[in-house]
């Protein structure tokens, strides 16, 4: 039995080297990115999802997105000026402070629509809240991700 060819198969490939593939110097690995669209998935879904169930009107729900949909461009739009500036890239001082602007000014639309929601519950508002944060930062993170896994490439 313990010459059967399929055993003997597998203890070969057990004792050769795993191939790894290799990263450039400055990448994301493969595990933080995967970690990173995960949490902007989960967020933007669980907001969705839940601005979908959400007992009220059609146009309170078409603020919510769109709050949504604010927060996560300008998010994305800051740290990208926030990098092209430490990068030495060039980027004016009116998109700059408009970056900080629309990213401040979607945070706040989302803390005042919450606190003045007399038809969600408590819950609720933390759960739209956490779900808000998490979907910005993991927009942040993934933007990120790409333009370190684009930049560590043209390195080559």
């Amino acid at each position: 039995m313990s010459n059967d060819p399929e055993i003997l198969l597998d203890k070969e490939k057990e004792n050769q080297p795993k191939i790894k593939v290799e990263r450039k110097e400055g990448e994301p690995t493969p595990a933080f990115k995967g970690a990173s669209w995960a949490a902007l998935l989960v967020g933007v879904t669980a907001y969705l999802i839940g601005l979908y169930n959400a007992a009220m009107q059609l146009n309170e729900k078409g603020y919510y997105f769109a709050v949504l949909i604010f927060g996560l461009y300008s998010a994305v739009s800051l740290q990208k000026a926030v990098r092209d500036k430490d990068e030495g890239i060039p980027v004016t001082n009116i998109y700059y402070g408009i970056s900080w602007f629309a990213l401040i000014v979607s945070i706040a639309l989302m803390a005042i629509g919450l606190y003045n929601a007399g038809s969600i519950v408590l819950s609720e508002k933390g759960f739209y809240g956490m779900a808000f944060v998490l979907s910005l930062f993991a927009a942040i993170t993934v933007q990120k991700n790409i333009r370190d896994t684009q930049k560590a490439r043209e390195r080559d």
